[in-house]
Protein backbone atom coordinates (compact mmCIF):
# COMPACT_ATOMS: atom_id res chain seq x y z
CA UNK A 1 0.00 0.00 0.00
CA UNK A 2 1.22 3.51 -0.84
CA UNK A 3 1.93 5.61 2.24
CA UNK A 4 -0.70 8.30 2.68
CA UNK A 5 2.01 10.95 2.96
CA UNK A 6 2.70 10.44 -0.74
CA UNK A 7 -0.94 10.59 -1.90
CA UNK A 8 -0.97 14.29 -2.84
CA UNK A 9 2.52 14.18 -4.34
CA UNK A 10 1.68 11.23 -6.54
CA UNK A 11 -1.73 12.55 -7.55
CA UNK A 12 -0.22 15.78 -8.89
CA UNK A 13 2.66 13.93 -10.50
CA UNK A 14 0.22 11.64 -12.32
CA UNK A 15 -2.09 14.46 -13.46
CA UNK A 16 0.44 17.10 -14.54
CA UNK A 17 3.91 15.57 -14.37
CA UNK A 18 4.82 17.89 -11.50
CA UNK A 19 4.24 18.10 -7.76
CA UNK A 20 5.19 20.62 -5.08
CA UNK A 21 4.54 20.17 -1.35
CA UNK A 22 5.70 21.74 1.91
CA UNK A 23 6.39 19.90 5.15
CA UNK A 24 7.00 16.45 3.67
CA UNK A 25 10.30 16.07 5.53
CA UNK A 26 10.75 17.05 9.21
CA UNK A 27 12.22 20.49 9.97
CA UNK A 28 15.10 19.03 11.98
CA UNK A 29 16.25 17.02 8.96
CA UNK A 30 16.04 20.12 6.73
CA UNK A 31 18.12 22.05 9.28
CA UNK A 32 20.72 19.30 9.58
CA UNK A 33 21.04 18.90 5.81
CA UNK A 34 21.66 22.63 5.45
CA UNK A 35 24.27 22.57 8.20
CA UNK A 36 26.10 19.63 6.62
CA UNK A 37 26.03 21.32 3.23
CA UNK A 38 27.27 24.59 4.71
CA UNK A 39 30.17 22.87 6.47
CA UNK A 40 31.17 21.14 3.23
CA UNK A 41 31.01 24.50 1.41
CA UNK A 42 33.18 26.18 4.05
CA UNK A 43 35.66 23.30 3.80
CA UNK A 44 35.99 23.84 0.04
CA UNK A 45 34.38 20.51 -0.87
CA UNK A 46 32.08 21.88 -3.60
CA UNK A 47 33.00 21.96 -7.29
CA UNK A 48 31.74 24.18 -10.09
CA UNK A 49 28.86 22.51 -11.93
CA UNK A 50 29.12 21.71 -15.64
CA UNK A 51 26.64 21.24 -18.45
CA UNK A 52 26.25 18.61 -21.14
CA UNK A 53 26.39 14.79 -21.25
CA UNK A 54 29.05 13.08 -19.10
CA UNK A 55 31.54 12.65 -21.95
CA UNK A 56 31.33 16.30 -23.06
CA UNK A 57 30.79 18.36 -19.91
CA UNK A 58 31.88 21.99 -19.86
CA UNK A 59 31.79 24.83 -17.37
CA UNK A 60 29.68 27.67 -18.81
CA UNK A 61 28.74 30.09 -15.98
CA UNK A 62 26.41 32.09 -18.23
CA UNK A 63 24.26 28.95 -18.57
CA UNK A 64 24.81 27.23 -15.23
CA UNK A 65 26.29 29.07 -12.27
CA UNK A 66 25.88 26.74 -9.30
CA UNK A 67 28.44 24.68 -7.40
CA UNK A 68 27.67 21.16 -6.22
CA UNK A 69 28.73 18.40 -3.86
CA UNK A 70 27.43 14.85 -4.21
CA UNK A 71 25.88 13.35 -1.10
CA UNK A 72 28.01 11.14 1.09
CA UNK A 73 26.35 7.97 2.41
CA UNK A 74 29.17 6.91 4.72
CA UNK A 75 27.71 6.07 8.13
CA UNK A 76 30.89 6.11 10.21
CA UNK A 77 31.75 3.60 12.90
CA UNK A 78 29.19 1.22 14.35
CA UNK A 79 27.01 2.94 16.91
CA UNK A 80 27.62 6.44 15.58
CA UNK A 81 24.62 8.61 14.82
CA UNK A 82 23.55 8.75 11.17
CA UNK A 83 24.39 11.87 9.22
CA UNK A 84 21.56 13.96 7.79
CA UNK A 85 22.64 12.84 4.35
CA UNK A 86 22.22 9.17 5.29
CA UNK A 87 18.84 9.91 6.88
CA UNK A 88 17.72 11.65 3.70
CA UNK A 89 18.97 8.78 1.53
CA UNK A 90 17.04 6.30 3.68
CA UNK A 91 13.91 8.37 3.16
CA UNK A 92 14.56 8.70 -0.59
CA UNK A 93 14.89 4.93 -0.89
CA UNK A 94 11.41 4.54 0.61
CA UNK A 95 10.17 7.16 -1.86
CA UNK A 96 11.81 5.30 -4.77
CA UNK A 97 10.03 2.10 -3.85
CA UNK A 98 6.71 3.94 -3.53
CA UNK A 99 7.19 5.58 -6.94
CA UNK A 100 7.81 2.17 -8.48
CA UNK A 101 4.77 0.70 -6.79
CA UNK A 102 2.54 3.53 -7.98
CA UNK A 103 3.93 4.34 -11.46
CA UNK A 104 5.77 1.13 -12.50
CA UNK A 105 8.82 3.16 -13.54
CA UNK A 106 11.45 0.52 -12.86
CA UNK A 107 13.55 2.95 -10.83
CA UNK A 108 16.69 1.17 -9.69
CA UNK A 109 18.81 3.86 -8.07
CA UNK A 110 19.14 7.53 -7.22
CA UNK A 111 21.78 10.26 -7.21
CA UNK A 112 21.67 13.50 -5.23
CA UNK A 113 23.88 16.52 -4.63
CA UNK A 114 23.88 19.74 -2.67
CA UNK A 115 23.59 22.82 -4.90
CA UNK A 116 24.78 26.29 -3.93
CA UNK A 117 23.96 29.35 -6.02
CA UNK A 118 25.98 32.45 -5.17
CA UNK A 119 24.35 35.89 -5.66
CA UNK A 120 23.92 36.48 -9.39
CA UNK A 121 24.06 32.79 -10.32
CA UNK A 122 21.25 30.95 -12.09
CA UNK A 123 20.67 28.10 -14.52
CA UNK A 124 19.30 28.59 -18.03
CA UNK A 125 16.43 26.62 -19.49
CA UNK A 126 17.30 22.94 -19.86
CA UNK A 127 16.06 19.37 -19.61
CA UNK A 128 17.33 16.94 -16.99
CA UNK A 129 17.25 14.03 -19.41
CA UNK A 130 20.05 14.28 -21.99
CA UNK A 131 19.47 13.18 -25.57
CA UNK A 132 20.32 9.50 -25.94
CA UNK A 133 20.53 9.04 -22.15
CA UNK A 134 16.96 8.36 -20.98
CA UNK A 135 17.73 6.99 -17.51
CA UNK A 136 16.78 9.99 -15.37
CA UNK A 137 13.05 9.59 -14.86
CA UNK A 138 12.05 11.66 -11.80
CA UNK A 139 13.73 14.88 -10.67
CA UNK A 140 13.67 15.78 -6.96
CA UNK A 141 14.48 19.20 -5.48
CA UNK A 142 14.46 19.96 -1.76
CA UNK A 143 15.03 23.60 -0.77
CA UNK A 144 17.28 24.33 2.21
CA UNK A 145 17.88 28.12 2.24
CA UNK A 146 17.16 29.53 5.73
CA UNK A 147 15.22 32.74 6.33
CA UNK A 148 14.41 33.30 2.68
CA UNK A 149 12.43 36.37 1.57
CA UNK A 150 10.60 36.96 -1.77
CA UNK A 151 13.30 39.45 -2.81
CA UNK A 152 15.99 36.77 -2.72
CA UNK A 153 15.27 35.43 -6.23
CA UNK A 154 16.33 31.97 -7.34
CA UNK A 155 12.83 30.82 -8.33
CA UNK A 156 12.36 27.59 -10.27
CA UNK A 157 10.65 28.25 -13.62
CA UNK A 158 8.86 25.36 -15.32
CA UNK A 159 8.00 25.66 -19.00
CA UNK A 160 5.00 24.03 -20.66
CA UNK A 161 5.85 20.58 -22.04
CA UNK A 162 3.94 21.28 -25.27
CA UNK A 163 5.23 24.85 -25.66
CA UNK A 164 8.76 25.08 -24.21
CA UNK A 165 8.93 28.84 -24.83
CA UNK A 166 5.97 29.50 -22.54
CA UNK A 167 6.52 29.69 -18.79
CA UNK A 168 4.00 27.46 -17.04
CA UNK A 169 4.76 27.63 -13.31
CA UNK A 170 7.12 29.52 -11.03
CA UNK A 171 8.11 27.97 -7.69
CA UNK A 172 9.48 29.99 -4.78
CA UNK A 173 12.41 28.05 -3.24
CA UNK A 174 11.05 28.16 0.32
CA UNK A 175 12.89 26.15 2.93
CA UNK A 176 11.54 22.61 3.30
CA UNK A 177 9.61 22.70 0.00
CA UNK A 178 9.81 19.49 -2.01
CA UNK A 179 9.44 19.40 -5.79
CA UNK A 180 9.08 16.30 -7.96
CA UNK A 181 8.67 16.24 -11.74
CA UNK A 182 9.19 13.96 -14.71
CA UNK A 183 12.72 14.52 -15.95
CA UNK A 184 11.90 13.89 -19.62
CA UNK A 185 8.82 16.10 -19.68
CA UNK A 186 9.49 19.58 -18.29
CA UNK A 187 12.03 22.17 -19.44
CA UNK A 188 12.99 24.36 -16.51
CA UNK A 189 15.37 27.05 -15.33
CA UNK A 190 16.57 28.73 -12.13
CA UNK A 191 16.30 32.52 -12.03
CA UNK A 192 19.37 34.38 -10.75
CA UNK A 193 19.67 34.37 -6.97
CA UNK A 194 20.16 37.62 -5.06
CA UNK A 195 21.56 35.92 -1.95
CA UNK A 196 23.05 32.44 -1.43
CA UNK A 197 20.52 29.78 -2.45
CA UNK A 198 20.77 26.23 -1.12
CA UNK A 199 19.04 23.07 -2.27
CA UNK A 200 19.41 19.33 -2.50
CA UNK A 201 18.82 18.10 -6.04
CA UNK A 202 18.88 14.75 -7.77
CA UNK A 203 17.21 12.07 -9.82
CA UNK A 204 15.65 8.65 -9.62
CA UNK A 205 17.03 6.52 -12.45
CA UNK A 206 16.04 3.30 -14.18
CA UNK A 207 19.56 2.05 -15.01
CA UNK A 208 21.48 -0.39 -12.74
Amino acid sequence: MIDREYDALFRDLAEQGFSCRDGVLPPDLIHDLYEEGLRAWQAGDFSEARVGPPQQQRRIPSIRGDSIRWLDDRRGEAGQEQTAQSRFLDWSETLRQALNQHFFLGLQRSEFHFAHYAPGAGYGRHMDQHRGQPHRRITLILYLTPERSPEDGGELCLFHPEDPDREWLRVEPERGRLVLFRSELLPHSVLPARRPRWSLTGWFRNDP
